[in-house]
């Protein structure tokens, strides 16, 4: 899958870009730089530097997503090219997907009085889940 992706948006098909789009698809989750040069090494070394100039070649190409989250990090997903909505915990960093879309109607009205054919969106809601509550103190 990861061939076709960099193939479609004519990057060059490399093992540590394909390893990075991997590991953000098995996650499936919100990551850093960090986290995925972390997961990367032990099956193929490379240097912040590399992970960091593919992330942003992927991001360019409309293949990833990057957020910057209240931490002062970048998140990077893979995009899904639609729309998505979310709710972040800025504890755990964990993400829950929402799968109705409340923001149909503004998008249409959006459209209309702008001329813009909206080709998707991202919503994305910030909060502690309920695991992350019960371990703070009240």
């Amino acid at each position: 899958m990861s061939q076709t992706i960099l193939k479609n948006a004519d990057l060059k098909s490399t093992k540590k870009r394909r390893l990075l789009l991997s590991i953000l698809q098995s996650e499936n989750r919100a990551m850093t730089a960090e986290e995925l040069l972390e997961k990367a090494m032990p099956i193929l070394p490379m240097n912040a530097s590399t992970v960091y100039r593919a992330l942003n070649s992927l991001t360019e190409k409309g293949i990833l997503s990057k957020t910057l989250r209240k931490d002062g990090k970048a998140y990077f997903t893979l995009e899904k090219h639609d729309h998505h909505h979310r709710l972040t915990c800025t504890v755990c960093q964990k993400v829950i997907s929402i799968d109705s879309c409340p923001l149909e109607e503004l998008t249409e009205d959006l459209a209309k009085k702008t001329g813009f054919h909206i080709t998707g969106h991202t919503l994305e809601f910030h909060g502690v889940c309920p695991d992350c509550r019960k371990q703070q103190p009240h």
